[in-house]
Order: structure tokens, then sequence, then C-alpha cells
């Protein structure tokens, strides 16, 4: 028997478990990017928008920063690459390390892998279905931008290399949470490891490319942006992507070798010898494991809204030079200062309900890897175990949303020196909140009742996404957009803050909750 026998077995193991989720995954990515380009197309249509763009945009350091290097921002096939990269580049590597360390490291941790050791399955197999069914998927979602883009007067080489840099970074970070699932005991923590590199390989390509020096060469995500399609079509960039994917799947494939099934090569820490006060109780447990995802969201949202506030004048500039742009913010009824911040704090406000679905969710998350049973067999009720932690997810929350609040209105004060700005914009970042509380709700609600079902919450929160950032370009029915909580408050600072939607919200939020929990007291635990 070789290390690899049973792989081809295991990968249609993966792409049943994973039927639903991967289309999810590929289908948005490529929807985003199709309808952004159509967008960007319709939007910047003269050439007097487009030299505005670049002028105003291809100057600013804050949008470099975040979108990456100017690459032929006089043509619209420059501006939509610009326009339409960081999401897609962003979305196919959170894809490939989810998919990995799911089916890896998170398989080990439930036991699931040593009932398949017992069988005909090699060593290697496991990691390479995740590998094979993560790359695969990477390489569907790039070339689904290709088809995206060929149709507005991309040359065929310039739409596939455009693809291909989407593929390997997918590829790429496929590989390193392919390793931090062999180096560490925890999907958890092989999740936050591999998110940690995404994060540093952001930062390492916006200061290269802000101060346009060798940093960006140490970066995955550089190189596919250094293949600078449209402009210099480069592949060469690619080939690091390549060495460095395989360099890692061999020493992934080195590392599970010298180890156990179940445990990391890195030995977990020994904890004391007795927990201390604050983790005798279920509120000082909950905060205990929730409290580095608070930490992490927070500064996350915090550069997320400095970022926003910084281009501020960069955005009266070219909506000034655009009369699409400017009829676009017209119809929100104020002024387009107000209307940019308005999107930025419901973008905000969307993200934020990433932290509250997941920390929603983690009472499923426990559940399945066995450790809600010694909690439940104490002095702890069903109903508190599954209240008290979601108090972290209520205050998190609303932590989360006045650090967005707070970090874009200290960008908007340095920026044009109206400190007045910061408490405004901070405060109004709260008229979201309920609207998250209802996402995480949905998340309790499908814990209580449909455990086997809980991760749609997450296919909620990418619903209102989608509603929140393309309902317009999509023209979707009302109907549509009503389910969205988010379009059912104040459009803050355009529009005056209403009591009305936010209390109903609420009231709708500890109903599905309440539900939740009635489910959850009523239903056999795993």
């Amino acid at each position: 028997m070789s290390a690899l026998t049973g792989t081809p077995q295991l990968v249609r193991l993966v792409l049943r478990r994973d039927r639903v989720w991967l289309p999810v995954w590929v289908l948005s990515l490529v929807g985003i990017t199709y309808v952004s380009a159509n967008a960007v197309v319709g939007t910047y249509d003269t050439p007097a928008e487009i030299l505005s763009y670049a002028r105003n945009i291809g100057s600013s350091p804050a949008t470099i920063a975040f979108d990456g290097p100017p690459v032929a921002l006089e043509t619209i096939q420059g501006i939509l690459v610009y326009e339409t990269s960081l999401t897609v580049l962003l979305g196919v590597s959170l894809m490939a390390i989810f998919t990995v360390v799911r089916h890896t490291r998170a398989e080990e941790e439930v036991g699931r892998t040593e009932l398949l050791a017992s069988t005909v399955v090699g060593r290697h197999a496991a990691t390479a279905a995740a590998m094979f069914v993560a790359v695969a998927a990477s390489v569907l979602v790039g070339l689904g931008v290709t088809v995206s883009v060929l149709p507005h007067s991309f040359g065929t080489n310039a739409a596939l290399l455009y693809g291909a840099s989407v593929a390997a970074l997918g590829t790429v970070f496929a590989a390193i949470a392919s390793v931090a699932a062999q180096l560490l005991g925890h999907a958890r923590t092989a999740r936050g490891v591999s998110l940690s590199g995404l994060g540093v390989a952001f930062a390492l390509r916006a200061l290269g490319d802000v101060n346009d020096n060798a940093l960006v060469w140490l970066s995955p995500m550089g190189w596919s942006q250094q293949v600078r399609a449209t402009e210099a079509n480069r592949w060469w960039p690619l080939l690091l992507s390549v060495v460095f994917s395989a360099g890692l799947v061999v020493l992934a494939g080195a590392l599970t070798v010298r180890r156990d099934i179940g445990s990391g090569v890195l030995p977990d820490r020994p904890g004391p010898g007795s927990a201390g006060r604050s983790l005798s109780t279920p509120l000082g447990l909950a905060w205990r494991l929730q409290r580095g995802s608070v930490l992490a969201w927070g500064v996350a949202l915090l550069l997320f809204g400095m970022l926003f506030g910084s281009v501020s004048k960069e955005v009266q500039n070219m909506v000034a030079d655009n009369p699409t742009l400017a009829q676009y913010f017209e119809r929100t009824g104020g002024n387009i200062t107000d209307a940019y911040f308005s999107t930025a704090l419901l973008l905000m406000g969307i993200a934020s309900a990433g932290f509250a679905v997941g920390s929603a969710l983690r009472l499923h998350t426990e559940e399945g890897a066995g450790r809600l049973e010694p909690v439940l067999a104490g002095a702890v009720t069903r109903t508190r175990a599954m209240l008290t932690p979601l108090l972290i997810t209520v205050g998190g929350s609303a932590l989360l949303v006045l650090a967005g609040g707070l970090g874009l209105g200290i960008a908007d004060a340095l920026v044009t020196g109206d400190t007045s700005s910061v408490l405004r914009l901070t405060g109004l970042a709260l008229v979201h909140l309920p609207a998250v509380l209802v996402l995480a709700a949905v998340g309790v609600l499908l814990t209580g009742w449909w455990p086997g079902g809980a991760l749609l919450a997450w296919v909620g929160m990418a619903v209102c996404f989608v509603i929140g950032w393309l309902g317009g370009l999509l023209d979707l029915p009302s109907w549509v957009t009503t389910l969205s909580p988010f379009e059912h408050v104040p459009s803050v600072p355009v529009d005056p803050v209403t009591v009305g939607p936010l209390l109903w919200l609420s009231v709708l939020a500890a109903g599905l909750t309440a539900l939740g929990v009635i489910g959850f007291r009523r239903r056999d635990i795993g």
C-alpha cells in the first residue's frame, strides 16, 4: 500500500461533503467578478471618466495599499482588474484555507481520520485529497474570472493570465493551510495561523506597493499582482507561486509521517494544574475561547475603517468628474460624502457580522468536538450554556462596529481636519448592531433546531453582503433586498436615526434566539 492509496475515494468523499459549500464559494466569487466587471465598464464609459479615475485613485497611497499596484489605469481593462482583483484574491485564499483545514486537521480533531486510517488508506491520502479539491476549486474560480473579463476587450493572453494569478494564490494558501494543519493540533489554531499568513502577505504587498520596493516580492499576493495583467502580461511571477506551493506540499508530507494521528508536530502547551477563578463560570470560559477573535476582528475593523476614511477626498473628486457616479450617489438623497460614509458603515457592519455569526456558532463547534458534554455534566443548564456565550457575541459585535466607525472617523479627520467626524461616525456605526445580531440569532436558531445545517448561517451573511454591495447593480427585486436585515437599518448619515426599525430588529434577534434555546433544550446533544 502506497502513501497515496485511497486518495480518489477521499476526493469523492470531500466533494460529496462540500457539494453545497464549494459551489457556493466558486459561483459567488465568479458572480461578483462578473457583475463588478460589467458595473465598472458601465460606470467609466468615457475617456474623461477613465482619466479622472487614474488621476484620483491611481495616485492615492491608501488605494494602492488596499487594491494593489495601479497598472494601466488609463484603460478600462486596467480599472477593471484594479476594482475586482482584491475581492477575488482574498476570496479564493479564504476558500482554499477553509477547505484544506476542514478536511485535514478538523477531521482529525473529531476522530474521523483515525477511523479512515483503520481502512486501506495511505498516510498522505487525506492531505492529498484536500489539496486536490482546493486547487481544483481555485482553478475553477480562475477560469470563471477569465470568462468574466473576456467580453470587455481583454486579449486572451491577459484574461488567462488574470485568471491564472487568482488560481495561483488559492493554490499557495491551500499549501500554507496544509502545513499549518500538520504543525498544529486544533483546527481553529490552524485556520488562525493560515489567516494570519494571509494578513502578513497583504501587509507586505501593501508596504511594497506603496513604497515601490522589494517587499512586494516577499508576498504571495504580490506575486499574483505583479503579473501586471493588461500591461506587461508577465507569466513568470506565477512560477514563484508554483515553486513555493510545491515546496510547502512536500513539507506537509514530511511532517505528516513525523506525528501521530490526532496530534500536531508542535505539542500543545500544557496548561496549569487547576483553572483560575475566571474559568469556573460559563462566561469566563466563553471569554477565554473568544478573546483572540474579538481582538483580531477589532484590529481588522479599525484598519478597514481607516482605509475607507483615508480615500474620502479622492472619492469626492472622482464623483465630481463622473456623472454616472454622481447620479448613483444622488439617489441616496444626501451629499456625496455622507453617501460614501453610509456605504462604508454598511460594509463594516456586514463585516462585523462575520464575527457575530462565528461567535454564535461557537457552541455548535464545541458540541461537534465533544467538549460540550463535560460542561453540561456539571451544574450548568442547557439554557445557561447557550445564552452565556452570547453575551460575548453581543458585546464583541458592539465593539467591532464601534471600531469600524472609529477608524473611519479618525482617518477622515486626518484627511479633512474636521475632528467632529470621529465621534459622529463612531456613534452612527452602532445603528447597524441590531442587523448584525439578527444574523447571529439565525446561527443560534439553526444550532438549536438543526445543528447539521448550522453553517447555513454563513450563507445568510453572504446574501446580505451581495445585497448590500451589489444589490443596486443587480437590480434585484424589492422582495429579495428586504431579506437582508441591513436593508431595514437607516442609511446613516444620509438618513436620520429612527428608533422603530432598530427596535423591531432587536426584538426579532431576541425572538430567534429564544426559539434557538427552546430547540437546544429539546434535542439530543451530539
